[in-house]
């Protein structure tokens, strides 16, 4: 029996009580953290052939006369790729390759994975360990697991029983505490086409993550602030969002919206769910924003348990190539360019979304493979209403050595059915970490002063 096939059977019982509230871990089992398990719940060893090594602590190494305002470069450029898996070899690799993968090697012949050795870059600050350890025996679901509470700083639930909780530690992942990007959103069109759908101009803010904060001050507030200003194509410029999450998801999410033409900000509650990005041109809803965003309350999450994949990881070669100036060799008709895209094979935690009775969704089932070392998403796939498999999500993670983490700011969306696909916030300079700034800036009345009248 194969090690994946044991992870998947030994994760059976945890599916059935996906969605319950399940209270925090024991101490004992949170002393894992400590020994058998990463600070961040993954496991420490390496597979049994080494395919995928032990944890060693992360890649935190900065390069020398590196600064922020400079691309980071490429630790692993010297390397080549293992093997390369085709629509003609696609059989071999089969049970490393998520459904949406393996449609898109169907559907695209000239498509393929360059496989590369796997590095466990994965880090975080001591502050967000020590958290992590803490929310083990303290965290909780709550509201019928669709929100959480007793958490800060830290994944919420480093060793995750449910798939709510794996979803919430998903949507909890450190991603650093604030940060200025500046990036496109590309639509790339069944015949090959490239269209600009947005320049931005974006902060980010982790209320979450920020070290000055306690879990008494933090309380059930915002995890998550975005301030984004479209300046690029002139038909968008100086149209802006503001987006505000809790953790307590019966607060609700807080949207607001500056159109130009109107000269007025507004509420927007529709950013949400399933409803079409308009800055991605539509293409993508605003929940398949880094592969998922936003209240997990319209669906039921099940863990259907831990296997090896080849997911894409480490992709610095790629988002090096964008933010140097060369965005246009980023893309191909259907597909990214397989000449710059790095694929690895780790362990990820498998995900089902199915549609909560009574909700609606333009997408009643997805699944989500969450990478063990960071618990972010790295792949994705939805089902339309008609069980048809709908899109596959990619996402675009990032090596930062300086944060230190590896992070997704940006995600690729394919449409299976019609051929597009949209590149979700390609950063076309060196995201620049910054000092945590005021909640004041992430507000209506802060967005209606500074906007362009």
């Amino acid at each position: 029996m194969s090690t994946s096939r044991i992870f998947i059977l030994a994760a059976v019982a945890a599916a059935s009580i996906a969605g319950q509230s399940i209270a925090a871990v024991s101490p004992d089992e949170a002393a894992k953290l400590k020994t058998t398990l990463t600070p961040l719940g993954a496991e420490r060893a390496g597979n049994a052939d080494g395919s995928i090594p032990a944890w060693t602590g992360g890649y935190t190494t900065v390069a020398p006369g590196w600064t922020g305002d400079k691309v980071r470069p490429d630790p692993f450029a010297d390397e080549k790729p293992l093997y390369s898996v085709t629509s003609q070899n696609a059989d071999q690799y089969s049970d490393k390759l998520s459904e949406g993968v393996k449609a898109m090697l169907k559907k695209y012949p000239d498509w393929r994975i360059d496989v590369y050795p796997t590095h466990r870059t994965a880090a975080a600050p001591r502050y967000v360990y020590d958290n992590t350890f803490t929310n083990a025996t303290r965290a909780q679901l709550v509201n019928d697991g669709i929100s959480t509470k007793g958490a800060y700083g830290g994944i919420p639930f480093p060793i995750a029983k449910n798939g709510a909780e794996a979803i919430w530690n998903h949507l909890l992942a450190w991603r650093g505490e604030c940060k200025h990007l500046h990036g496109d959103s590309l639509v790339i069109a069944a015949d090959g086409k490239v269209v600009l759908a947005s320049t931005s101009d974006t902060f980010m803010e982790y209320p979450y993550y920020d070290h000055r904060n306690t879990l008494e001050k933090f309380g059930d507030g915002d995890f998550w602030w975005i301030d984004q200003t479209n300046v690029a194509p002139p038909y968008k410029a100086g149209e802006r969002l503001l987006v505000r999450d809790p953790v307590d998801i019966s607060k609700g999410r807080k949207a607001w919206q500056y159109l130009v033409g109107q000269r007025r900000v507004r509420l927007a509650p529709t950013v949400a769910f399933d409803t079409p990005n308009f800055i991605a041109s539509g293409i993508a809803n605003f929940d398949e924003t880094f592969i998922f965003n936003g209240s997990p309350e319209r669906y039921t999450w099940k863990l259907l348990g831990k296997k090896e994949m080849i997911i894409p990881y480490n992709q610095s070669k790629l988002t090096a190539t964008a933010e140097n100036g060369h965005e246009d060799q980023v893309t191909k008709a259907h597909f990214l360019n397989p000449d710059l895209t790095r694929w690895e094979l780790h362990r990820v935690w498998v995900v089902e979304a199915e549609l909560r009775p009574g909700a609606r969704h333009t997408q009643p089932k997805r699944r989500f493979y969450l990478d063990e070392d960071t618990w972010l998403a790295m792949l994705a796939e939805s089902y339309d209403a008609q069980g048809r498999l709908w899109k596959t999500l990619q996402a675009i993670p990032y090596l930062y050595p300086d944060l230190p983490g590896v992070v997704v700011e940006s995600g690729v969306v394919f449409n299976l059915l019609d051929g597009d696909y949209i590149i979700d916030f390609l950063q076309t300079k060196p995201s620049a970490m910054i000092p945590n700034v005021p909640a004041s800036r992430f507000t209506p009345e802060a967005i209606a002063a500074s906007s362009v009248k």
